[in-house]
């Protein structure tokens, strides 16, 4: 099972380097993400989400390779990969992996302007390795779908850590 946690940063800068840092956790095997979102709360208060991973795009370059290959055996590869791409496009930007959208926009109304929040889904984390990493970026814990028991030590070690 996932567990959601979001943290607040005072800018987009500080959350796109500790989304940066934790991507490159994850290569090294230490954290498993299914998704990482940076909502921002731009200075006219509009919110806007920045995602890992354009779905729009990974759907246009899926159509239009299984377009252009349909389209060989009808002798018209161009016209079936303008087709898959433009349909392949179309899917992605429907479909929503990970975190809810509105329920991060929601989130993200709260926050003030100018102000980032980083959403991750974690599937599981080396937490003695992982938090003393992310520790210095600072930051607060808005949002998390742990147990009341996690909830404190998570925020226990974050403080430890910052000391």
């Amino acid at each position: 099972m996932s567990n959601l946690i979001a943290v607040a940063y005072p800018d987009v800068a500080t959350a796109e380097k500790v989304r940066a840092l934790l991507a490159d956790l994850q290569k090294q095997k230490l954290i498993q993400l299914e998704d990482a979102v940076i909502v921002e709360r731009k200075q006219d208060g509009k919110v806007k989400l920045h995602q890992a991973v354009s779905a729009t795009g990974a759907g246009a370059a899926g159509g239009a390779l299984w377009g252009g290959l349909i389209g060989l055996l009808f002798f018209m590869p161009f016209l079936g990969a303008a087709i898959g791409g433009a349909t392949g496009a179309a899917v992605g930007a429907a479909q929503d992996f990970g975190v809810d959208d509105n329920f991060m926009r929601r989130i993200g109304e709260n926050l003030t302007p100018g102000a980032a929040a980083l959403f991750v889904l974690v599937q599981n984390a080396v937490q003695e390795k992982v938090i003393p990493q992310i520790a210095p970026f600072g930051g607060q814990l808005i949002q998390t779908s742990l147990s009341n028991e996690d909830e404190t030590h998570l925020r226990e070690a974050v403080k430890a850590a910052q000391a």
